[in-house]
């Protein structure tokens, strides 16, 4: 009889911890604790993870966390998500009640000083992606540049149920190259959302065909005679940029990340975790983890 693989459920928990304030916040729902701390995105955040568990029904959790704003992608570049807006007064308490909440119901944490979440997500498929079944839940499409055999990404869709997943054959089918490649058409068509322009003029549509056609960012530079010449000279235009970009678009796979798989197994909800939640006023995620394990 073969032995089923582990399966890994990975949580991009900046994702889903903003994802979730801002479901609330534009009608002011907080959820507030008696002292006035806001709550909204600790237990839309859980509750998120809680109903992926439901769904995915995985032997091993994990959630990544970015440690602070400034990574080494600043370092890179001064302009990489310079144009985020900071966060409100209301969220700032959450980041840290999250990664406590989490640690709580007992989900292995990742975050490492530097790195993004997305980083340690990456090195934590890297180092499994042979032993292990591997589900993401995020909303980050870079996200897609991880798909492997084994590894799904499911972009959050709608709620707390609805995903969009991406195995290998869906994206392959969809996008005609091969995941690693994903980040050769983002240093082409720049990322607005984390403040880098790639090569300006060149958008999503025509980035995909030039590495379907050439490969890779080296590729369609060591081409540069055979493009049209307005695509020769907005890339030879801003060759540093698009070198620049590829390093801003690249997951960083090679953090070490210093567990054991047994660290990851998934943790059984019981009455002293429900009995936490109530102790710290997380009413909604003791009654939705209710609603789940009942």
């Amino acid at each position: 009889m073969k032995e089923m693989k582990p399966h890994i459920l990975l949580i991009d928990g900046m994702a889903l911890l903003f994802r979730s304030f801002y479901a609330t916040a534009p009608m002011r729902q907080f959820f507030p604790r008696e002292d006035g701390t806001p709550t909204n995105g600790v237990q839309g955040f859980a509750r998120h993870v809680l109903s992926a568990q439901n769904i995915v029904r995985p032997t091993h959790i994990a959630v990544c966390w970015d440690m602070g704003s400034h990574t080494f992608r600043n370092d890179l570049f001064d302009g990489y998500k310079a144009n985020r807006t900071a966060p409100p007064d209301e969220m700032l308490p959450q980041f840290d009640m999250a990664r406590e909440v989490s640690e709580m119901i007992g989900w292995k944490n990742f975050g490492v000083k530097g790195q993004e979440a997305d980083d340690l997500i990456g090195s934590i498929v890297e180092k499994w992606k042979e032993d292990a079944l591997i589900t993401v839940v995020s909303g980050d499409k870079d996200l897609l540049q991880l798909v492997n055999p084994n590894t799904t990404i499911a972009l959050t869709k709608k709620g707390y149920t609805e995903y969009n997943p991406y195995d290998l054959a869906r994206f392959t089918d969809e996008y005609g190259i091969s995941p690693a490649q994903f980040a050769d058409v983002k240093a082409f068509m720049g990322d607005s959302s984390d403040g880098y322009p790639g090569v300006k003029g060149i958008g999503p549509k025509t980035a995909l065909q030039l590495i379907q056609k050439y490969g890779s960012v080296d590729g369609v530079l060591d081409a540069l005679a055979e493009l049209k010449p307005g695509q020769r000279q907005k890339i030879s235009d801003n060759v540093d940029m698009l070198r620049l970009s590829l390093q801003l678009a690249r997951i960083n796979t090679a953090v070490p990340i210093e567990a054991a798989l047994d660290e990851l197994l998934l943790p059984m909800w019981t009455n002293a975790t429900l009995d936490l939640m109530h102790q710290h006023e997380y009413r909604l995620i003791a009654n939705h983890a209710l609603t789940i394990f009942k």
